[in-house]
C-alpha cells in the first residue's frame, strides 16, 4: 500500500501528526508563521535501563528535508479535510500559502554514531515556527526508533566482545520500512552486516544468510540436502545443523565438509538455532577440530540478546559469530526511545532579542531546558570522554568549568583544565542550505566503536551503570531556576 502510494506521489512531508498542522494552520491565521522559533530534540532516560544511546537516522531525516514540500496530491488531500462542523479543514488560501513553503530553517544535530545521554540537545531546529512545528513528528520518528536499535545493536556487539554479530531481524521487524531502519541502524550499532538484502542494495551494507531447515526438509535426508547445497554455492557455505539432531547434523555437515576440502572449498560455518547452545557449541568445536576443520566457524542463533550471548560466554560457548534478529530489530524490551521536541525559545522580527521558553511539570524531570542550547563534550588528554555540558550558544565554551544535575542542584561536577571541549551540534542547514554531507555509513559505524572505546566501562555496564555526568552550565542553570521562580509566582499571583 504505502509503496503504491510513494509511486504515484513521492512526498513524505503528510508523514506527520494532524495536530502539525492544525497548529501551522492556526500560527499562519494568528500572524505567527513567520515569528522565528527554536526547538531542541532530547530524551529524557536511557533505554535498555542502559547507560548510552547511540544517535542514528540524521542521514536519513536529510533525505526526507530534501523534498521538504507539500504536492499537489497532499494538498488535495488536505483540501478534503472536514471539522466537526463539516466545513472544509484548512481553506484555500492556507493551502496556497502550503503550496509555496520550502525549507528554510537552521538544524544543528550530532553526528550519527555520536554517544548521546539523557537530557542533552541531539537537534536544535531554528526558524520560523510554522515550518520548525511541522519538522517534529518525522523527526522523532526517525531519529527516536534508529538510535534505540542502534543503541541495542551496541550493546549486543558489546557482549559479543568483538565477534562478529549479524542482523538477522527482516523476518520479525514492523514492515518494511521498520526493517530497513532497524537494518541500517544495527549496522551503525556495530553489526557487520544484515541479511536484509534491500537494506544491503540500498545502503551498499555487506549481506549475509546460511540456509533455513525447509532447504534440509526438501531432501530425502540431511546430508544429501548440504551436499546439494555445497554444489550450489561451493564457497558460501554455513551448514543448519538442527532440524533433525544437532549431533547427527554437526556430524554429517563434517562429512560434507570434508569432500568440500578435498575438492579445495572451505565450509566457512555451522549454524545452531536451537536447544543448549553452550553444550551443542563445545561439542561441534571438538567435532570440527578432530576432522581437522578448525577454520570452520560456529554460528549461534535462536532468539539471542545481550543477556543470554553474555551468559553463553560466561558458560564457554564456542560460538564466534552471531545471528540476532527479533531483539534487535525491535528493541523488544523497551521498544521505544522516549525522545521529545520542545519549543525553547521565540522572538518577533529577526533581530530582536529572544523569548525563551520552558515547559514547567509537576515532575522535576519533565522541566524543559529553556534557551538557544549548544552541547559541549570535555575528553581527557587521551581522548577519553568524560563530561557534557548543555549550555548557552552566547557564553564562552571556555569559561564552563562546572556544571550542575538539571535534575539534582546538589549534584555538581567540576571540570579540570586539562580537559579539551569539542562542541557536538554540527551545521546540518543553514537557512534550509546543506552545509553538511554525511559520510559513508562505514565511517558512521567506526564512529560509534571508537566513542565506546573512549567511555569508561563502568558506564557501559548492563546492570546498574554508573551515570555519566551531563549537566547544565551555570549560566544555563541560574536562568532556568530564575524562569521556574517567576512562572511559580505568576501562577500563584493567578490563582
Amino acid at each position: 500500500m504505502l509503496a503504491n502510494l510513494l509511486r504515484e506521489d513521492p512526498s513524505l512531508i503528510l508523514a506527520t501528526d494532524q495536530y502539525e498542522l492544525t497548529m501551522a494552520k492556526a500560527y499562519w491565521k494568528s500572524g505567527m508563521a513567520e515569528r522565528e522559533a527554536v526547538f531542541h530534540m532530547f530524551f529524557r532516560s536511557n533505554p535498555f535501563k542502559g547507560g548510552f544511546v547511540v544517535m542514528a537516522g540524521l542521514e536519513t531525516l536529510m533525505s526526507m528535508l530534501e523534498s521538504f514540500r507539500f504536492s499537489k496530491g497532499d494538498l488535495d488531500y488536505l483540501s478534503t479535510l472536514k471539522d466537526s462542523a463539516d466545513n472544509q479543514l484548512f481553506e484555500d488560501e492556507f493551502l496556497a500559502y502550503l503550496d509555496k513553503l520550502r525549507f528554510n530553517c537552521d538544524l544543528y544535530a550530532m553526528e550519527e554514531g555520536t554517544l548521546a545521554f539523557p537530557n542533552e540537545p541531539l537537534v536544535r531546529v531554528q526558524g520560523p515556527i510554522l515550518q520548525a512545528q511541522l519538522l517534529e513528528s518525522i523527526l522523532l520518528n526517525t531519529l527516536n526508533f534508529q538510535s534505540l536499535i542502534a543503541t541495542k545493536a551496541a550493546r549486543v556487539c558489546m557482549a559479543a566482545q568483538g565477534e562478529p554479530v549479524v542482523d538477522f531481524g527482516l523476518r520479525r521487524a514492523q514492515g518494511i520500512d521498520g526493517a530497513f531502519s532497524a537494518s541500517r541502524a544495527s549496522y551503525i550499532g556495530g553489526c557487520v552486516g544484515t541479511s536484509n538484502v534491500l537494506a544491503g542494495k540500498a545502503l551498499g551494507l555487506p549481506v549475509m544468510g546460511t540456509h533455513a531447515h525447509s532447504w534440509v526438509m526438501a531432501f530425502d535426508d540431511e546430508k544429501s540436502a548440504f551436499e546439494a547445497f555445497h554444489e550450489a554455492m561451493p564457497d558460501n557455505c554455513i551448514f543448519l545443523v538442527d532440524t533433525y539432531g544437532t549431533m547427527q547434523g554437526l556430524q554429517n555437515a563434517i562429512e560434507v565438509g570434508l569432500k568440500m576440502k578435498k575438492a579445495g572449498h572451505h565450509l566457512i560455518g555451522v549454524r545452531l538455532d536451537s536447544g543448549d547452545l553452550a553444550y551443542f557449541s563445545k561439542q561441534a568445536r571438538v567435532l570440527l577440530d578432530e576432522a581437522g576443520l578448525e577454520d570452520t566457524k560456529i554460528m549461534g542463533s535462536s532468539d539471542l540478546d545481550e543477556y543470554l550471548i553474555r551468559s553463553l560466554k560466561s558458560q564457554g560457548a564456542k560460538i564466534n559469530a552471531w545471528g540476532v534478529g527479533t531483539n534487535l530489530v525491535t528493541g523488544k524490551d523497551e521498544p521505544a526511545l522516549t525522545g521529545v521536541y520542545k519549543l525553547s525559545s521565540i522572538r518577533n522580527p529577526e533581530g530582536s532579542d529572544w523569548n525563551h521558553k520552558l515547559k514547567i511539570s509537576e515532575t522535576k524531570f519533565k522541566t524543559s531546558i529553556p534557551g538557544i542550547l549548544d552541547l559541549l563534550r570535555f575528553r581527557d588528554a587521551k581522548g577519553n570522554i568524560r563530561a557534557d555540558a548543555i549550555t548557552d550558544v552566547f557564553e564562552d565554551s571556555q569559561q564552563v568549568r562546572m556544571i550542575i544535575d538539571p535534575n539534582d542542584h546538589t549534584n555538581r561536577k567540576r571540570l579540570n583544565g586539562g580537559l579539551q571541549a569539542e562542541s557536538l551540534l554540527k551545521p546540518i542547514y543553514l537557512r534550509g542550505v546543506r552545509k553538511y554531507t554525511p559520510p559513508p555509513i562505514e565511517k558512521v559505524r567506526e564512529r560509534t566503536l571508537e566513542q565506546l572505546s573512549q567511555l569508561d566501562e563502568s558506564h557501559k555496564r548492563f546492570e546498574n551503570p554508573h551515570i555519566y555526568p551531563v549537566g547544565l552550565s551555570i549560566r544555563v542553570n541560574q536562568f532556568r531556576d530564575e524562569m521556574i521562580t517567576r512562572e511559580k509566582e505568576h501562577l500563584l499571583a493567578s490563582g
